[in-house]
């Protein structure tokens, strides 16, 4: 296959992407008061909307299930109507739009939780890892093991935040399964130390992680309902001592679920791609729906992928940040802004919405 793969238009369920690009999930920690998407966020996406889907920065389902300064969240009024704002913007542009569902688990600190609260994890295992809070990256709280007669509360919180992302207008959710946070850490041997029903077999540990996703696809349908998991990443001190099974049954699980997506997270979270030995290819031999490719990916080898029918689409993260028409730029073969990392987190316009186009520089 030509090039031109990249760019053809791609059925995900029921609508159609323009192109085969997706823009990962980028936490930028601009929201306004209240953990409200503002008119600049709008305006963001607007600008990137170009891509055949985006999806959005990580979005907390309750006060609980965040761990950062200043990111959105999809629990109250005022963020389902402020969300509505930016799906109307992507949309007016021709664009397609899904939510990133997310619940930080241990990695967050007091100064965020309700009532200054420890955070809360499958087990009482400090991680060693940083979060952004009051303008500085410190590190996260010490957690408490969650308890048993919680967890149905979680699930309950995922379906809330599910049916308000369907009220604001998104075409779907993407639920947060990546990079050491609590489904993650529910999953993985290393942060989850449980004797219940949830921690143990590789099924208790997985059970988490499908029962969120039966939930929301109970609430707004699986052609609706997309996940991200990353078997390998070391990503918020996560581990996990035999992990090919571990998603093996995991993807299974999900399989039956009839998920629209698998959006996996190839290698280490922004890191090599051959951190540890993986067979991803198994993941997608056993989930029917779209395969999503995401870490470290250029223009070549993502056409290499869906040339060889490895993935049906291909997430780019930072590229997209500095380069909101990253797919003009890919289809002509121009040259790529480079993303000023001092302005990822936080901060208004600069670094934000202000990077040129192809269009402004001619």
């Amino acid at each position: 296959m030509s090039a031109a793969t990249l760019f053809e238009p791609y059925k995900l369920g029921p609508i159609t992407l323009a192109n085969r690009l997706v823009m990962a999930p980028l936490t930028r920690n601009r929201a306004e008061a209240g953990f409200v998407p503002g008119a600049l966020t709008a305006e963001y996406y607007g600008q990137r909307a170009s891509a055949g889907l985006l999806i959005t920065e990580a979005s907390q389902i309750s006060q609980q299930g965040q761990g950062y300064q200043d990111t959105p969240g999809i629990y109250s009024r005022e963020q389902v109507a402020g969300w509505r704002k930016v799906t109307d913007e992507v949309h007016k542009r021709g664009g397609k739009i899904f939510i990133q569902l997310w619940h930080v688990g241990r990695i967050s600190h007091t100064d965020l939780q309700p009532g200054h609260g420890a955070p809360v994890a499958p087990s009482a295992i400090a991680a060693r890892g940083k979060t952004f809070v009051g303008g500085q990256f410190v590190d996260v709280s010490a957690p408490r093991a969650l308890e048993l007669s919680e967890i149905p509360g979680i699930i309950a919180d995922y379906r809330k935040a599910a049916a308000n992302a369907v009220a604001a207008g998104f075409d779907g959710v993407e639920i947060h399964g990546a990079n050491g946070y609590l489904l993650d850490q529910f999953a993985k041997d290393g942060t989850n130390k449980r004797t219940d029903a949830y921690g143990g077999s590789i099924e208790n540990r997985a059970r988490l992680m499908l029962e969120v996703a039966k939930a929301v696809v109970e609430e707004i349908g699986a052609e609706r309902t997309g996940i991200r998991i990353s078997p390998v990443t070391p990503a918020n001190d996560i581990s996990d001592s035999n992990p090919q099974p571990l998603f093996d049954t995991i993807v299974d699980g999900l399989a039956k679920l009839k998920l629209v997506y698998l959006h996996v997270v190839e290698g280490a979270t922004g890191g090599p791609r051959d951190n540890a030995p993986f067979d991803y290819a198994s993941l997608r031999k056993r989930f029917a729906g779209a395969y999503i490719a995401n870490n470290g990916y250029t223009l070549a080898l993502a056409n290499e992928v869906l040339a060889a029918g490895q993935a049906d689409l291909i997430a780019f993260g930072k590229a997209f940040i500095a380069n909101p028409d990253l797919v003009e730029r890919f289809r002509k073969g121009a040259p790529l802004n480079e993303p000023d990392r001092a302005t990822f987190y936080g901060g208004g316009a600069k670094g934000y919405t202000d990077y040129p186009t192809l269009q402004a520089a001619e």
